[in-house]
């Protein structure tokens, strides 16, 4: 179920939600928590599909928030609020309402956000792009326990994490480093089968491709061992080589969703190491609110 409404208010668009509830069926909440999507009209539809498929496993309130721009002088001082409220299976397993900000409106998002968070619930913010340089004092991020960010949607990845790490507070993330969950993974599994000291160690990816330089300042960290970056044609990660006395453990991944992980003295082995959805990393985002001393670690390693 959709209700458009235009030129309204927080007021109104609560109202809403509990007559879309009503008229599904579904006039209890049951929602974990309220994620606040921030982005423009360029990204708002495939951020909207990935949280409706991350709500299935986390049902919640999104929030789009979209900065609209004027063209005149005159509408862009215009203050206005319009909005979308969807239930049902146009909202996933959630609900989710889309303010499109207008004039002064958009300059001050968070006293229209405010009066729509789940009370008691936890929030998430999330900009799949533009993300402010310090989040955790953006308006919208001060509201929030989880702030999650994507240098891989910059213009200058590396100048981003930089920047991340200059302005990291608990409860900052980044998608860059949840998609290097399953990577993690494998390379401790095969550390564990090893058992063996590993004395060197290169990563091999696309050109700034800020989940390589996370999972080389990583490996810096945890192994206290000189960490190579090697640049290939990709996709992302394309491979990670350790040195060790009794030889190289080695995980390769040119394309594809499989990898294969060569360890010395045992045979060849085929893992799945897939390329994974923005909706499977904004899904695994949610399961934990609590700080990521790992993230930050790497994050703020060699600075």
């Amino acid at each position: 179920m959709k209700i458009d409404l235009t030129d309204t208010n927080s007021s109104k668009i609560n109202k809403s939600i509990l007559q879309a509830r009503r008229a599904v069926g579904t006039p209890a909440v049951g929602m974990v928590l309220t994620l606040v999507i921030v982005t423009d009209e360029e990204h708002a539809y495939d951020s909207v599909k990935a949280a409706n498929e991350a709500s299935r496993e986390h049902p919640s309130r999104t929030l789009v928030v979209i900065k609209r721009h004027a063209r005149s002088p005159r509408a862009r001082n215009e203050p206005r609020l319009d909005a979308e409220v969807r239930v049902g299976t146009d909202a996933g397993a959630g609900e989710t309402v889309l303010l499109r900000l207008h004039g002064e409106v958009a300059r001050r998002a968070d006293s229209v956000v405010l009066p729509l968070l789940l009370p008691d619930a936890p929030v998430v913010v999330w900009w799949p792009v533009d993300a402010p340089d310090v989040p955790s004092r953006d308006p919208l991020g001060s509201l929030a326990q989880r702030r999650i960010t994507d240098a891989y949607a910059v213009e200058d990845p590396l100048a981003a994490l930089a920047t991340r790490a200059a302005s990291y507070a608990p409860g900052d993330t980044d998608l860059a480093w949840t998609r290097l969950t399953p990577w993690r993974s494998l390379l401790a599994a095969a550390l564990d089968q090893a058992r063996t000291t590993v004395t060197s160690a290169a990563v091999e990816s696309e050109a700034e491709n800020p989940s390589a330089e996370l999972l080389a300042r990583w490996f810096e960290q945890r192994l206290s061992v000189p960490v190579d970056r090697v640049v290939t044609d990709g996709p992302v990660v394309t491979a990670v080589r350790m040195g060790t006395p009794d030889g190289e453990i080695r995980i390769d991944r040119p394309e594809g969703p499989v990898a294969h992980l060569a360890i010395p003295g045992q045979p060849s082995r085929v893992m799945a190491l897939k390329v994974r959805t923005t909706a499977e990393l904004i899904a695994e985002e949610l399961r934990r609110l609590d700080p990521d001393e790992a993230y930050e670690s790497a994050l703020r390693h060699g600075r």
